[in-house]
């Protein structure tokens, strides 16, 4: 498993994509929509969350499937919002359910961590 923890600011989001692809690159593996997928994450934990920090880890689960997570200082779940052909935001979490196998939130003490697991093409 890689980890890290990241300031909560933009700069942490390329950062955070090179956790993820140093990963990939150790275990083999190259999964599509991975930088998309972290980068959404990052994203609503730095607009959202609260407190200064949060920790983003990547772990292989099986030969083909990889786990994407951040964790934050909010317990509000992010849910996905009804969007229209105007809507500016808000379309993050769309872009992470159609780029993953499954995805979902689990709330800690003090806290959350949103979760993607990523599948290698043809496995």
């Amino acid at each position: 498993m890689f980890g890290e923890n990241f300031p909560r600011v933009a700069a942490s989001a390329p950062a955070a994509r090179h956790l993820v692809q140093r990963a990939l690159l150790t275990w083999g593996m190259s999964l599509d929509g991975a930088d998309v997928v972290v980068s959404e994450l990052i994203s609503n934990a730095i607009r959202h969350a609260e407190g200064e920090g949060m920790r983003v880890s990547v772990a292989r689960l099986d030969e083909a499937v990889v786990r994407v997570a951040v964790i934050d200082r909010s317990s509000t779940a992010p849910a996905l919002q009804h969007l229209t052909q105007d809507s500016e935001t808000g379309r993050g979490l769309w872009l992470v359910e159609s780029l993953s196998a499954a995805w979902g939130v689990h709330v800690l003490r003090g806290g959350k961590c949103v979760w993607a697991e990523l599948r290698e093409a043809g496995a």
